[in-house]
C-alpha cells in the first residue's frame, strides 16, 4: 500500500456540507457501518457532524461476520456510544421490523414536541449516513422492498440525497457516502480498501491483497486456497501468466473479491480498544 491513500473527490466534500444543511429537517439518524469494521468504517467525527441528533447504529453485512463475536461488538459499541446498535444485512428481512421500530422510537420525541405546538402529526424523518459501500442504499431498498435507490459494489454509487417513503409513518433520506479528507492511520485506510469503501483508484489490487493476506488467519486462507501468499495461491489455482509465472494481478483481484463475498471466512478485522467481555 502507498504511504498515503488519497480518496477525497470533490463530490464527497460537497456531500458533507449538504448533510449538515439537511440535519435540521430530520428527527434522527441511522448510521450504517460495515460489521467487519465496526470502528474503522465509522466516520471519525460523527458526533461533531451530527450534533445532538438521536442515532441508531446499524452493523450491516453482519452475515459476513461470526455471530458470537459480533454480539460482543454490539454490546461494546452501545456502552461506548450510548445509542442502540442493531445487526443487519441486505439479504434477509428478519431485522426489518426492529430497524423500523427503533428508528420511529428515536424520532418520536421531536414529533411530539412539534405536535405540542399545534402541528399535525407527520411521518418520522430519518437521515441515513455512512461511508461509501457500507450498504446504505441496499438497506433502504430492503425496507421499502423495492429498488428506489441506486446500489452497487463499488464506492460512491449514491451521488445525491434522495427521500424515500418506507411507510406512512416513516421517511428516510439517503445520502452519499462520506469519508475524512485525510487518513493518517494507514492501518485503517487499508481495512477500508479491503471492504471496498474507498475508490479503487486509491490503491492497487496487488498491494491491497498482500496487506489483507498478512492479517487474515493463515489457516483459513490456506484451507480455502491451498496457499497463503499471492504467489502460492496463483500456483495452487493455476492462475498463471505467460511463461507459467504466477498471474499476480488476477490473483489479487480474486483474493479481494473472495474476502468481500465471505468465501474465505467470516471475519471482524478491527480490534476493540477495550475488553469485549465474555458476552
Amino acid at each position: 500500500m502507498p504511504d498515503f491513500i488519497h480518496w477525497y473527490p470533490g463530490h464527497i466534500a460537497k456531500a458533507e456540507r449538504k448533510l449538515k444543511e439537511q440535519l435540521s429537517l430530520v428527527d434522527a439518524v441511522i448510521e450504517v457501518l460495515d460489521a467487519r469494521l465496526p470502528l474503522s468504517s465509522s466516520y471519525e467525527n460523527i458526533s461533531g457532524l451530527l450534533g445532538e441528533k438521536p442515532r441508531l447504529i446499524l452493523l450491516n453485512k453482519s452475515d459476513l461476520t461470526e455471530p458470537k463475536e459480533l454480539k460482543k461488538w454490539i454490546a461494546a459499541i452501545e456502552a461506548r456510544e450510548g445509542f442502540p446498535v442493531l445487526a443487519s444485512d441486505a439479504k434477509h428481512s428478519k431485522d426489518l421490523n426492529a430497524i423500523v421500530k427503533k428508528a420511529a422510537e428515536l424520532a418520536e420525541p421531536r414529533i411530539q414536541a412539534a405536535m405540542a405546538k399545534g402541528l399535525l402529526r407527520r411521518p418520522a424523518r430519518i437521515m441515513v449516513v455512512g461511508m461509501p459501500n457500507v450498504g446504505k442504499s441496499s438497506i433502504i431498498n430492503k425496507l421499502t422492498r423495492s429498488s428506489k435507490t441506486k446500489t452497487g459494489a463499488r464506492a460512491g454509487v449514491t451521488r445525491q440525497q434522495q427521500w424515500v417513503r418506507i411507510n406512512p409513518q416513516l421517511e428516510l433520506l439517503d445520502t452519499p457516502g462520506i469519508i475524512p479528507m485525510r487518513q493518517a492511520d494507514q492501518q485503517r485506510a487499508k481495512k477500508l480498501a479491503f471492504v471496498n469503501s474507498v475508490s479503487e483508484n486509491a490503491y492497487s489490487n496487488e498491494a491491497a491483497a498482500h496487506a489483507l493476506l498478512e492479517i487474515l488467519p493463515a489457516e483459513k486462507v490456506n484451507e480455502y486456497y491451498g496457499g497463503t501468499t499471492i504467489e502460492d495461491i496463483a500456483k495452487a489455482r493455476n492462475w498463471l501468466a505467460s511463461g507459467g509465472k504466477p498471474d499476480i494481478e488476477r490473483t489479487a483481484v480474486y483474493v479481494l473479491k473472495d474476502f468481500r463475498e465471505g468465501r474465505i471466512g467470516k471475519f471482524i478485522l478491527d480490534t476493540f480498544p477495550l475488553p469485549l467481555g465474555e458476552g
